[in-house]
């Protein structure tokens, strides 16, 4: 079916400009699910392949290094995370040395062709060092980085393929792609894990990571023709060059109150995400590597179906209908409840269900969301300063809300249901900033719509 669809819109040279090609029956039933237009068909496709492949190999390796971390306690896990954090400021900085130095067709590919690499070298150190603490530590901080990284080089893209409008319709149906991919990784886990055992996971995530990489050459080459955006900012893979600074993206981020707001809406997802991944280990502790890995892989399975139910049916409706502010805010809101509940209920299993509601959200409603705040900034911003803030101001909010959860367990001796509270007055403050931020970005967005008709 795929090949059929990508193929059809081929003649449409011969029509004139202004007359929409004839629709075949799965392009009238695409464009009335998920409202994507005739032109748009072969790059939504192409970019629901290319998240697809990365997501899957990532929620391959994200099982394995989950299930690590029941054997360290909440201070060791915490200086991981910091550890995490300063290889992430780290790699930012070599990025943007080397984006500033070498062309773009050749950047996005090279990223996770290193990665691949990376990833069958530790399947080599794991086979020679079998069971090595050192070894697993290095792998949980490295798994953590790329498992950012990857996905922001994705959407760095993405945003500078599509136009506002297309990004508001169209990025709800791309996450649908990483969805699947995060449904298909984890159910591969849990499926064969007892068979081929943890170390040859590896392999696989590093094939598939060099799947996308001619997807973004057919992508590119789509932007100026089916999608009619030649002249956008965001023509990143031509042959121009950023400038030379790679601390660029450093100065832009804290230079810019637009980029703060996003900064400040990821620290407090952020904040959600580790008090409920510190709850979710306690209980796993005394289950074996590959049953953790199963455990983990189970839950990342509940939330992607959930997530792509969502994605598919939902979030383009949820963005055009409610407007950017209120999407925005929604995922914040359902955790001042959830939190709620936690706190009357503090049981493990209540813990499991808010973790799959909070990532399904993320996925299919904030994420996207998140993504277009980045269709009205320049591509100086996109490929420099959006790293920055998906890694290090990512990573950066790891290691500052462990502490902060690991000080209130140990000093204050908080259980459950007193985590549960201050997560709740948390979700409250994200709920604000979601509605502020939302705001700003109406309002950018009005300004650059007049800019461009004058």
């Amino acid at each position: 079916m795929i090949g059929f669809v990508l193929a059809s819109p081929a003649r449409s040279y011969s029509r004139p400009m202004n007359q929409r090609p004839p629709e075949n029956a799965v392009q009238r039933a695409i464009r009335a699910i998920a409202k994507v237009e005739a032109n748009e068909i072969q790059a939504t496709v192409l970019s629901f392949l290319w998240v697809f492949f990365v997501m899957c190999a990532w929620y391959i390796l994200r099982p394995v290094r989950d299930a690590l971390s029941s054997d360290w306690t909440d201070a060791q896990l915490s200086w991981l995370w910091t550890s995490t954090f300063v290889f992430s400021a780290v790699a930012v900085s070599i990025y943007g040395a080397v984006i500033s130095r070498v062309r773009f067709k050749r950047i996005v590919p090279g990223v996770y062709v290193f990665f691949a690499l990376s990833f069958l070298g530790f399947y080599v150190a794991g086979a020679t060092l079998s069971g090595n603490d050192i070894l697993n530590r290095v792998y949980y901080v490295w798994t953590s980085v790329f498992g950012l990284f990857h996905l922001s080089v994705f959407w760095t893209f993405m945003s500078g393929l599509y136009n506002t409008r297309q990004a508001e319709r169209l990025f709800g149906v791309i996450a649908v792609g990483a969805t699947a991919g995060a449904i298909a990784g984890p159910a591969f886990v849990s499926a064969f894990a007892d068979d081929i055992g943890s170390l040859n996971m590896l392999l696989v995530s590093a094939l598939l990571l060099l799947t996308p990489i001619p997807i973004m050459a057919w992508l590119d080459r789509l932007r100026s023709t089916a999608l009619g955006n030649p002249d956008t900012s965001g023509d990143l893979l031509r042959d121009n060059r950023l400038g030379a600074n790679p601390f660029a993206g450093f100065r832009e981020f804290v230079s810019s109150p637009y980029l703060l707001w996003i900064g400040l809406f990821i620290l407090l997802y952020v904040c959600m995400s580790t008090f409920l991944y510190y709850e979710i280990r306690k209980p796993l502790g005394d289950l074996t590597q590959v049953r953790r890995s199963q455990i983990w892989a189970n839950i990342d399975l509940a939330v992607n179906v959930l997530a792509a139910v969502t994605a598919l049916l939902a979030t383009s409706r949820l963005t055009t209908r409610l407007g950017m502010p209120r999407t925005l805010a929604l995922v914040p809101a359902v955790m001042v409840i959830a939190w709620s509940v936690v706190a009357v209920s503090p049981a493990a299993l209540t813990v499991f269900v808010v973790q799959v509601v909070r990532r399904a959200g993320n996925y299919a409603i904030t994420r996207p969301g998140r993504e277009m705040l980045f269709t009205l900034v320049d591509s100086e911003t996109r490929y420099k300063a959006k790293p920055v803030i998906d890694t290090v101001v990512y990573r950066g909010g790891d290691v500052l809300t462990a502490w902060f959860y690991t000080g209130m367990v140990s000093v204050f001796s908080l259980g459950l249901a007193g985590v549960a509270v201050v997560g709740g007055a948390v979700a409250a403050i994200w709920a604000g900033v979601g509605v502020y931020l939302g705001r700003l970005y109406d309002r950018d967005r009005r300004t650059q719509e007049t800019t461009m008709e004058s």
